[in-house]
């Protein structure tokens, strides 16, 4: 089984530019969010009821990319999915299975909302929220006694960070 490099973030905080640049680097497996295609598929936003099925098939992606590749770069887990279902219906169902998923990640780079925040359609909030749910993030991680690396500042920056955790002896 590969190792797994979670990216997370809230919307528009450069996961899936740093996940694309990370692959490339370190000829990983890459895993994009799943969200984002079910949307795109669908013309809108999950409901409730649909939140399960998009937690379960992004785990279900990451596994089958783990079994394939020994570094397998995450563009998103079930932990994000988990915690929108909890943002957007108070529905705290998946939080406990996302937390466990999460724990077999080898590295969290957790994304800072400290981009431009850009509209792109239906999937963004805007930068108020976008703060709100990095918070929200963040606490879920520590109550779940889960570690991260915070990733900040420009693309290049940003890439270079996450170079160096990745290269840090504890994270190999």
């Amino acid at each position: 089984m590969g190792r797994l490099i979670a990216l997370l973030g809230a919307e528009c905080t450069g996961k899936s530019t740093l996940a694309e640049a990370l692959a490339a680097e370190f000829n990983a497996g890459l895993v994009t969010e799943y969200l984002r295609e079910w949307c795109d598929a669908h013309g809108r936003t999950p409901l409730q009821h649909e939140q399960a099925h998009i937690a379960a098939e992004q785990a279900a992606r990451i596994e089958a990319a783990s079994r394939q590749h020994d570094l397998v770069i995450c563009d998103t887990t079930p932990l994000i999915t988990a915690l929108c279902s909890q943002h957007y219906f108070n529905d705290d169902a998946l939080l406990a299975g996302a937390l466990a998923f999460q724990r077999r990640c080898a590295l969290t780079l957790l994304c800072a909302p400290d981009l431009p925040w850009q509209a792109d359609g239906f999937l963004r909030d805007g930068p108020g929220v976008r703060t709100a749910f990095d918070a929200r993030l963040r606490a879920a991680l520590s109550a779940g006694g889960l570690h991260w690396i915070d990733i900040a500042g420009s693309d290049a920056e940003r890439r270079a960070a996450a170079v160096r955790a990745l290269q840090r002896p504890s994270s190999r």
